[in-house]
């Protein structure tokens, strides 16, 4: 049996901050012998690789988003089965997590595949840090129905939830949809249900408070911007 290669999951920067910032030496230096991608936009994955002294223009990326099928999977292990080290990049942050990702990860384990993820950061993770909220027993969501109605229901259902099993609650928003999913939050939540808002995570425009429904009602420091935001609930009993 041939000898495979291995899947490297190589988070990338929440802002714009280029790879060698973010990642250990060690790390940067397997990115740097690396010549096989799996990545979400290949102009996206340049810019994160630059400075790394990497000639972009040899290396082969293959494009793993939203779009692909389940066809799409031996096209992108075809280099991994020849033998050939593989990175797997979102966008921005941790590959595989509230990322198309994972189907590939799942392949390469069933194939016996290796895979070994390096350390960077998280946007769900650094915000439940900085939340003041339960970080021993937390439900990642991803994204909330596009639907307004339907998103309320999701939203009351969420908060019930947490009231029930005491656990912070966190999803996210596309940036575009971040003022109606705060204003869906602060309208339909119990005025005590603690409510985190995490902007723009270590990038320049910085933003991480918790305050209680009623105090964010009440509050003139709502920041809404159209960028990448994580929100995090947690009811209480009353």
């Amino acid at each position: 049996m041939r000898n495979t290669g291995t899947l490297y999951l190589i988070p990338t920067s929440l802002s714009k901050k280029p790879l060698k910032e973010e990642l250990k030496e060690f790390d940067l230096d397997i990115i740097r012998d690396l010549k096989y991608y799996i990545v979400e936009t290949p102009k996206v994955a340049r810019a994160h690789l630059k400075n790394l002294d990497i000639v972009l223009q040899e290396l082969d990326m293959r494009v793993l988003d939203e779009h692909s099928k389940p066809k799409d999977i031996p096209y992108l292990l075809e280099p991994l089965i020849k033998g050939n080290d593989v990175g797997l990049m979102s966008d921005a942050g941790t590959p595989a997590v509230a990322d198309p990702g994972n189907i590939v990860v799942r392949e390469c384990h069933r194939l016996g595949i290796k895979v070994i993820p390096m350390v960077g950061p998280s946007s769900i993770l650094l915000a439940l840090m900085a939340s003041g909220l339960n970080g021993q027993s937390f439900v990642f969501h991803g994204y909330l129905p596009r639907d307004p109605e339907k998103r309320k229901k999701r939203i009351s259902h969420i908060e019930r939830e947490s009231i029930r099993r005491n656990q912070s609650q966190i999803f996210i928003e596309a940036p575009y949809r971040n003022k109606a999913i705060i204003k869906d939050i602060l309208e339909v939540c119990n005025p005590n249900t603690d409510f985190t808002i995490a902007i723009d995570i270590t990038g320049e425009k910085e933003y991480i408070n918790t305050m209680s429904i009623v105090q964010w009602r009440e509050s003139k420091e709502i920041k809404v911007l159209d960028i990448p935001s994580i929100y995090i609930l947690q009811g209480k009993r009353v």
